[in-house]
């Protein structure tokens, strides 16, 4: 019987990239988002539905249940991201942000958890870089993701005791829509969106920006319990370098 993987987030880049990896390894996907994706072939099933609403996870997962009978991994991957200095960020914003960002992954870890607890499953939270090295105009972002490290280790504690291992991956930059979008904070040069990528590439280590399958790998690893077996409350930076070097340099 195929291993089940239900993701978040599936519509956008990291998530699409990670869908194709775990279908090439041979997963059944349950891919879940509030937009219809495009020519996601991988996926196996698709739920429309805005997991930060109180009762959708629920839903989601008793779908699940009644279709798939079972779940391998949960990757929590839908995201956020709105760029505005501080004293522009409205509560609203904030709000949108951390529901999206947190309080779904709070919801989506409670419902899917008897699920994973037959499976002895694993949980792996899309945290980011901005979690542990932030910049300007991405406040709300940055703690969000910050406040998901320490969901992941909160759960980690709870539940494995029940054989579920919790981590979480830090994305860099990532060539995807949301990358492109952010672009506009003035933090790198160029008059194309390709040159403003091509300059943040510079600045990492290894002299680009990530490619959204090379997140889906980290994912895979993370999930597959016969890769990371005795890993459980960690975080991977997959970041291209950029965390390692001094900002003074």
């Amino acid at each position: 019987m195929k291993r089940v993987v239900a993701i978040t987030g599936v519509a956008g880049g990291i998530g699409r990239a990670t869908a194709k990896v775990f279908y090439e390894a041979g997963w059944l996907i349950v891919g879940i988002d509030r937009r219809q994706p495009e020519d996601v072939d991988e996926v196996h099933r698709f739920v429309q539905a805005d997991i930060s609403e109180t009762e959708a996870p629920h839903h989601v997962f008793e779908s699940i249940i009644a279709k798939e009978g079972r779940l391998d991994a949960l990757v929590n991957n839908a995201a956020l991201q709105i760029c505005k200095p501080i004293v522009e960020t409205t509560a609203e914003d904030w709000d949108a942000v951390i529901a999206c960002n947190v309080r779904s992954v709070f919801l989506s870890m409670k419902q899917s958890y008897t699920l994973l607890k037959k499976a002895g499953g694993a949980i792996v939270n899309v945290s980011s870089v901005h979690a542990v090295a932030t910049s300007c105009g991405i406040a709300a972002y940055a703690a969000s993701k910050g406040a998901l490290l320490a969901l992941t280790r909160a759960a980690a504690l709870e539940f494995g005791p029940d054989g579920v291992r919790v981590n979480a991956v830090l994305p860099g930059a990532v060539d995807t829509p949301m990358l492109h979008a952010g672009l506009g904070r003035g933090h790198v040069q160029g008059d194309t969106t390709a040159k403003l990528v091509r300059g943040l590439g510079k600045k990492h280590v290894m002299g680009r920006v990530g490619k959204p399958q090379e997140i889906g790998q980290t994912i895979l690893f993370l999930a597959d319990s016969e890769r990371s077996s005795f890993m459980t409350g960690q975080a991977l930076i997959v970041d291209g370098g950029a965390t390692a070097r001094l900002s003074t340099e």
